[in-house]
């Protein structure tokens, strides 16, 4: 198996019994990869907690010391979606750095893939949508240090448009957001990024499959990127609560293994996070997730 990023905080998180993130999915999902023997505990990896500076620097330092020090006001709070506690701070920032580590391990090995990430609504100034940082953007900056990279693709198939991604993005060049998302689903104010497929309530595996195909070749070819962070968002599935596409599990599995096909066939190296999905069927939300986990082990 390809490395995997694993920490246990993704998990460890109290929220009110009616609340409508899946938050156990996390370590559910990790249990399923073993049991399935889909992974080894070798296999994982273990992040750190992400470094304050670095988080100041891609968000605003303000922001960053009011949720450490839990002073966000009760309008943020509620944008964020979660109310604050210790472990919310030491799941955010551990998944930060969760994908910061799979773009260095797909560097060296070519693909990684995160039990976590894809907080794709995080803005620079503030959290929303269950997203406190964006470590997608933050996995991005991290890579561009890096001699050997000078372009970074962002791939985000989560079903609702990475809006904080693309606000973000804005400010960094050589850092290239696309968003294949569905149109008529959160955020209601959609963002500019530099690339935005947006679908039709409902559209099923053909069409979607045929648009990934088409949308991943050209921002390739027209940005050359030498590194793909893809967020492989299942809430695009027929049954996810908070997603209004129609795509099977099987229509899933053939995204992932189309988007990692080709980014293996390019030699470019590609590191995934699991992103959004949303279940009261656990074992069900993990089979979704696990299905770029079947796609990594059949080509690498």
């Amino acid at each position: 198996m390809p490395p995997l990023i694993y920490h246990a905080s993704y998990s460890q998180l109290a929220l009110p019994s009616q609340h409508r993130f899946p938050t156990s999915k996390y370590q559910r999902l990790y249990q399923f990869l073993l049991e399935h023997k889909l992974a080894d505990k070798d296999d994982f990896h273990t992040p750190s907690s992400v470094d304050i500076e670095f988080l100041k620097q891609i968000h605003c330092p303000d922001y960053v010391a009011q949720f450490l020090t839990k002073k966000l006001s009760p309008q943020a709070i509620r944008r964020l979606g979660f109310p604050l506690s210790d472990g919310l701070l030491t799941r955010s920032l551990h998944s930060v750095s969760g994908t910061m580590l799979a773009c260095d391990l797909a560097m060296s090995q070519g693909i990684a893939l995160q039990l976590s990430g894809g907080y794709h609504h995080a803005h620079y100034h503030f959290g929303s949508g269950y997203c406190v940082f964006n470590d997608l953007i933050a996995g991005a900056v991290h890579s561009l240090a890096r001699s050997d990279i000078e372009k970074v693709l962002i791939f985000d198939c989560d079903v609702h448009q990475g809006d904080g991604t693309a606000t973000m993005a804005q400010a960094y060049p050589d850092i290239i957001s696309c968003s294949v998302h569905c149109q008529e689903n959160f955020p209601a104010r959609k963002q500019r990024s530099d690339h935005d497929i947006e679908l039709e309530r409902g559209s099923g595996d053909a069409l979607y499959l045929e648009t990934i195909t088409q949308t991943l070749a050209l921002v390739i070819r027209l940005h050359q990127p030498d590194l793909i962070i893809y967020d492989a968002g299942v809430d695009v599935h027929q049954q996810d609560d908070l997603g209004h596409l129609a795509l099977s599990t099987q229509g899933i599995f053939e995204r992932d293994l189309l988007v990692l096909s080709m980014a293996k066939a390019l030699n470019i190296p590609i590191a995934c996070v699991i992103g959004g999905g949303y279940s009261k069927q656990p074992l069900e939300l993990s089979k979704r997730h696990a299905q770029v986990f079947i796609a990594a082990n059949k080509l690498w």
